[in-house]
């Protein structure tokens, strides 16, 4: 029977034993115990007794109800104050540095928070869907296509990608991640379509590779998929292999070619330098010799000019000493010595040491016999022209 019905003892619950003047409010601790046991109670725990029950029926302790319908607007204010306290609580959410937090209410987009504590209106107001940024997505492409040149060629490439905007990844595309694969496939076969088979064989490689992720990225932002390319790695391009022996002989053909270009440009790297160096020497040794002979050429005019002048103030004595000169220059290599003795003059000197050495090569010939050595005629024996040219030759 409850409380507060008839016959019950107008018994309180909360421990007051009747008497509206005499019943004061209960402490909080047995209040929160109460709340506690009634909680209890209500869920299928074992309820708490009252302090004053003895275990008996009697006493005027009588038995908890079994709904709460006897709680004051105190102990319900309290209560609802502590639901509302932890259903605020219950709003703080934490961000992890690889994550980003997008903040839904009632299902609508509202915000992007950063890694760290955050709050939010509790659940059913809003609610955060929290993304990982930095996780790396990877897929592999592999097709064989035709080329500008109209060859086949298999193209394999792996692509990586992870999130950049959370929000676009969640609700601006259905399926980011197929329409990364579809796109990266139209890009490949249009990339492909439009460069050569030795291009894509050869150096072209790394250049498609980044005009594929490039393209790529562009279809990315149209399409609002919240996705960023970070890498495209493409494979070796192989022919198939129907035409494989044929394709593995041009590549040997090509890399002959290219071999023997770097052979003969390493030649002409080692011959240009010499032959610029000798053209050099070449230069400068014309050179050299130009001003040695305008010097020579420069002296014997000046030389021929002095005995022109004093040719024309003694005509016969410098033609005689020149005819002596010129003598002397044709017969200075000649190892004989030409005596003239048909005046019977004995004396006369012979230089037998210049001749010896004279014996010895053409190189060390004697020298031209001199006015000494020839035959000395006496004052009177001598014309006068002779004493002229002997008296200019003494005073020489």
């Amino acid at each position: 029977m409850a409380w507060n019905e008839p016959g019950g003892g107008n018994k309180d619950p909360w421990g007051g034993k009747g008497g509206g003047d005499q019943q004061g409010p209960p402490d909080f601790e047995e209040l929160l115990r109460n709340l506690q046991d009634r909680l209890g109670g209500l869920f299928g725990g074992k309820r708490r007794r009252p302090s004053g029950d003895d275990g008996g029926n009697g006493g005027g302790g009588g038995g908890f109800p079994v709904l709460p319908g006897g709680l004051d607007k105190k102990t319900i204010g309290i209560g609802i104050a502590v639901l509302v306290v932890v259903w605020l609580a219950s709003g703080i959410y934490i961000v992890e540095p690889a994550e980003r937090g997008v903040v839904l209410r009632f299902g609508r987009y509202v915000d992007t928070t950063d890694p760290g504590p955050h709050w939010r209106i509790p659940f059913p107001i809003e609610s955060v869907a929290k993304v990982n940024v930095d996780q790396v997505s990877t897929f592999s492409h592999s097709a064989v296509m035709l080329t500008k040149d109209e060859n086949i060629v298999d193209v394999e490439l792996t692509v990586q990608a992870r999130i950049q905007d959370a929000a676009d990844y969640l609700f601006q595309d259905q399926n980011p991640d197929k329409t990364l694969r579809d796109a990266t496939e139209a890009v490949v076969r249009t990339v492909i379509g439009r460069s050569k088979l030795d291009f894509i064989v050869t150096e072209g490689r790394s250049a498609i590779a980044q005009d594929i992720q490039d393209r790529t990225q562009e279809l990315m932002n149209q399409y609002k998929t919240g996705l960023l390319i970070t890498s495209v790695n493409m494979q070796p391009a192989k022919p198939p292999e129907q035409v494989k022996d044929a394709f593995d002989d041009a590549i040997k053909a090509r890399e002959d070619k290219e071999r023997l270009e770097n052979k003969a440009e390493a030649y002409s790297n080692e011959i240009l330098p010499k032959a610029r160096g000798e053209a050099a020497r070449i230069e400068a040794d014309a050179m050299a010799y130009r001003d040695r002979v305008i010097a020579e050429s420069e002296g014997e005019a000046a030389r021929f000019l002095s005995v022109l002048a004093e040719y024309k103030k003694a005509p016969e004595v410098t033609r005689e000493r020149l005819y002596l000169e010129t003598m002397e220059r044709v017969l200075g290599g000649n190892p004989k010595v030409l005596m003239d003795s048909k005046d019977g003059n004995s004396l006369m000197y012979l230089p037998l040491d210049q001749l010896l050495k004279g014996r010895g090569g053409a190189s060390q010939a004697a020298p031209a016999p001199t006015a000494s050595m020839l035959p000395r005629s006496t004052p009177e024996q001598e014309s006068s022209p002779e004493r002229a040219v002997n008296r200019e030759r003494r005073t020489r």
